[in-house]
């Protein structure tokens, strides 16, 4: 386990059996944005499995959130890894589905570690 600060935002990252759990604290919005981006292109490049963010102490703070999201969903995709973002306050939920990124991102509820599910077919 890991715990350190970026670009003001705490953050903890654990190694599991199935790959890599970051959680993340704060508003993740234009100015934390591009080292969030930095911390999830180095776990997605460096690790193996899947990469689990919790984001049930995050809010996302405007568009450029979602993309962070959506590029280190690509690029986790392009490696053979898998995103999942796990335990999401409600409000990040009802972006997710109301952009339809739900459809795009794989989303798991908390449950076990090591189960990961898709929402959406």
């Amino acid at each position: 386990m890991s715990v350190s600060t970026i670009g003001g935002l705490p953050v903890e990252v654990r190694a599991h059996d199935t790959g890599q759990e970051v959680a993340i604290t704060g508003r993740i919005d234009v100015h934390s944005v591009a080292d969030v981006r930095l911390l999830l292109h180095e776990i997605i490049d460096s690790g193996c499995g899947d990469v689990r963010v919790r984001l049930a102490a995050a809010e996302i703070g405007d568009a450029t959130g979602l993309g962070v999201l959506v590029e280190a969903y690509n690029r986790a995709r392009r490696a053979g890894r898998r995103l999942a973002v796990v335990d999401m306050t409600e409000r990040t939920g009802r972006l997710l589905r109301a952009s339809r990124l739900d459809r795009a991102l794989v989303l798991r509820e908390s449950a076990e570690p090591g189960t990961v599910a898709a929402v959406t077919a």
